[in-house]
């Protein structure tokens, strides 16, 4: 029997040592977050005191020397080994700074990642200059410097994007992925290529076919063991037998410019495996503005680049790991080139996002490959998530019913807690659904204040989610906006909500639109239909209705 691919809610450190036994994951990639535009003063400034670990927020840098990371680092010292004596090397060159932080944060998440790993897996940590330096050498500590393989270095823009006016330093173009392998003998490799140049192939045959004359006299003028015989009138060290030559002479293979020249090897360009990718990938497209693939995510990577890191270190079936899981790509990948995967992701807002995004990429029968754990699933779990984390809460509220968190730090947005876009009329004019999520007791003034959010905000319809029953007076209060009209029919135009009649699956009364624009679309995956990837039941140990409340740490894919 199998359990099915899975995504988890929750601080990745605490969901690899409960979850994931030892050497089952075929390959790990990650790129965990750090927040590179601060300033070098910041970074290596001294903490002083015990500073109270931050309110998680997506998309913001959370690392910081302070009692968690303390502690953190604490725990790895004192079990000893290379690794220990990394981290207090890097103490004593940096001090109690958030980049000794994110090192002490980092190498107990690690250690758990070389222990999942099989001994034919890999793993991939992307990073930037910021601490590429400093995660070389403490995965070094980790794995062992003999199991790096490659600083792989991506463009992941250009020169002029990233120009500033009266700049002062090369432009930093590239970000880096540090590549090891847990087993220098039996991990997995497959050499990826990329397409040869049509201009090298300038000859054709009458039937369109392009080829070129390459060189058939061996390198090292005999040095190597190569045949020297005399053929077609010419005497050389030849790179194959004198039988095989004439036997690629017969096919038309061979080719002798003019009388007395040294015969050239016909090599057609449709038989050529393509160009050998190295370490340098500039041929992976960043995600621009215009990137179809692009979903308004921070840090989004292009999924090209986990395919390629995915094709080259597994196979079909193999497991692929992402514990900084983000947006998702790489577990779109994965699915994609149909892998099993575990996605790991810390904010509620990146669990939905992925969601949507594989729903759009494989279509709804998706949702059966795949379980979501740390989520609620009943309404005692999300009394206990709104109280130990109100901003959870609130997100994972909002992707019951596919809204998009505001962002708050912007200010322009007061008295809502999320938006969902639709079109319902072919002139494709945007309308709008506002959302207020309230976790304790409510008032009917909510109902109120609501109405003139919708009319503030010109919006169809507004939607108040609350944990609590509405009282009868808030009903009525909303009963009296009256309804939105569609070309579907009538909708009230405003509507209340319990959490527990989303999770029963009672969502929002809006237009069926097939144009939802809340959350920008993920392209139609072109390959198989998905497939039912499952994990082995014994890569899981027993799944809690809701994990620890996770410490400080955000996630970056």
């Amino acid at each position: 029997m199998t359990e099915r691919n899975s995504l988890y809610y929750g601080d990745n450190l605490d969901v690899l040592r409960r979850y994931v036994k030892d050497e089952t994951v075929d390959l790990v990639y990650l790129d965990p977050p750090f927040n590179s535009n601060q300033d070098y003063n910041v970074l290596f400034g001294e903490q002083n005191g015990a500073r109270a670990a931050a309110q998680i927020k997506a998309f913001e840098d959370t690392w910081r020397w302070d009692e968690g990371a303390a502690r953190a680092y604490q725990e790895v010292v004192e079990a000893g080994g290379n690794v220990s004596l990394a981290l207090q090397a890097f103490r004593t060159f940096l001090g109690e700074t958030d980049m000794l932080a994110y090192l002490a944060m980092m190498a107990p998440r690690l250690i758990e990642l070389r222990r999942v790993l099989k001994p034919t897996g890999a793993i991939y940590l992307h990073c930037d200059h910021t601490a590429s330096h400093y995660l070389k050498m403490l995965m070094d500590a980790i794995f062992g410097a003999r199991s790096f393989k490659n600083n792989i270095v991506w463009k992941r823009t250009t020169p002029k994007s990233d120009f500033r006016q009266g700049a002062t330093n090369w432009a930093r173009v590239q970000d880096v992925l540090l590549y090891y392998v847990k087993d220098n003998e039996k991990a997995i490799f497959r050499q990826p290529f990329g397409p040869y140049t049509v201009d090298k192939y300038r000859q054709s045959d009458p039937d369109g076919r392009r080829y070129q004359l390459t060189a058939l006299n061996a390198p090292g003028a005999g040095s190597r063991g190569h045949p020297q015989y005399e053929f077609m009138g010419v005497t050389r060290y030849w790179r194959y037998s004198e039988k095989k030559m004439n036997v690629l002479l017969a096919e038309g293979r061979i080719i002798q410019p003019s009388p007395g020249a040294v015969p050239r090897y016909k090599r057609y360009l449709d038989e050529m495996s393509g160009v050998p990718i190295g370490d340098i990938w500039d041929d992976v497209t960043p995600i621009n503005s215009q990137a179809q693939e692009r979903l308004g995510y921070p840090t989004q990577k292009p999924q090209a680049l986990l395919e390629r890191i995915i094709a080259a270190s597994t196979n079909e079936g193999d497991t692929v790991l992402d514990p900084f899981c983000g947006c998702g790509t790489t577990v779109a990948a994965a699915q994609a080139l149909k892998r099993r995967w575990i996605g790991i992701d810390i904010t509620h807002l990146a669990i939905g996002l992925i969601k949507i995004r594989l729903k759009d990429s494989f279509g709804p029968d998706v949702a059966e490959t795949y379980s979501v754990i740390g989520e609620p699933v009943s309404v005692p779990d999300a009394e206990t998530l709104a109280a130990e984390d109100p901003y959870q809460f609130q997100w994972w509220t909002l992707g019951l019913v596919g809204a998009r968190p505001v962002d708050k730090k912007k200010g322009a947005d007061k008295g809502i807690d999320g938006r969902l876009f639709f079109h319902d009329e072919r002139s494709g004019e945007t309308k709008q659904i506002v959302f207020s999520v309230k976790a304790g007791q409510l008032h009917a003034t909510y109902v109120r204040d609501l109405r003139g959010v919708v009319e503030r905000e010109r919006a169809e319809i507004g939607v108040l989610i609350s944990m609590e029953d509405p009282t009868r007076p808030m009903r009525a209060e909303a009963a009296s906006a009256g309804f939105y009209t569609s070309p579907w029919g009538e909708h009230p135009r405003i509507q209340l909500r319990t959490v527990a009649e989303l999770l029963a699956g009672k969502g929002v009364d809006y237009p069926p639109t097939k144009a939802d624009s809340t959350f920008k679309k993920a392209p139609r995956a072109t390959y198989d239909e998905p497939t039912n990837q499952e994990l082995p039941l014994d890569m899981v140990a027993e799944r809690p209705k809701l994990p620890r409340r996770p410490r400080r740490q955000k996630n970056s894919d």
